[in-house]
């Protein structure tokens, strides 16, 4: 039990890039961006307990749409995550710990010695020292009321849209699938596109609106 329990652990820990792009998707829509890797460790953890690898998909594939879905739970229920009693405990005790390490080390540790010291995984220390900060705007000027405007994009944000983008195409059907690679990146008319797969153009259109507004539903909050 213990071996598997590290085992989860270290793939959690492995696998946490997963949680930062697609936080990095979700970014800058009034919900703070350490609320979002929050929600989105909470989906990484379903998503290794509930994965079968012998249904022949990768992780990724599986992992971002649960992901996404946890960090869009925020948008629908109004915002920061609910910390429960326990997570508080046990984050206080870790605070202790790090102040502790801290007067030893004469320095304040990171995350990786503190985890070490505590007996965690990395991914779990992050978690639990992020619950038990208070929410902080990074946007807010000082003494209040208005706020500073920011710039939200970066290559990991670009680099999670294409993520999410990729693995929600991937979650498609065949043919649906081929019908946006031969509108989309083939750049074929509706008429063009319905000779190669054996279909109308009003087909085509139908079909077209259907697929885009699943992936609209998939990719926005």
């Amino acid at each position: 039990m213990i071996a598997r329990e590290t085992e989860r652990n270290a793939f959690i820990t492995q696998n946490m890039g997963l949680v930062y792009t697609c936080a990095h998707r979700l970014k800058g829509r009034g919900v703070e961006f350490e609320d979002l890797v929050q929600a989105g460790c909470v989906g990484l953890c379903k998503a290794v307990d509930a994965f079968d690898a012998a249904r022949g998909a990768a992780f990724s594939t599986y992992a971002v749409p649960v992901i996404l879905g946890e960090i869009r739970r925020l948008f629908r229920e109004g915002g920061a995550v609910k910390v429960g009693r326990s997570t508080k405990e046990r984050a206080r005790a870790l605070t202790q710990t790090r102040d502790a390490l801290a007067e030893k080390l004469g320095r304040v540790p990171s995350v990786t010695e503190l985890a070490e010291s505590a007996g965690l995984e990395i991914a779990e220390a992050a978690m639990l020292l992020g619950s038990a900060q208070p929410v902080l705007s990074l946007t807010e000027a000082e003494g209040g009321g208005a706020e500073w405007e920011l710039p939200t994009e970066s290559p990991a944000e670009a680099l999670g849209d294409r993520i999410a983008l990729h693995e929600t195409l991937h979650s498609l059907d065949e043919n649906d699938r081929k019908l946006i690679e031969l509108r989309y990146y083939r750049n074929l008319t509706q008429s063009k596109a319905g000779e190669c797969l054996g279909m109308t153009q009003v087909q085509v259109s139908r079909r077209e609106k259907a697929i885009l507004s699943r992936l609209r539903g998939d990719l926005l909050p």
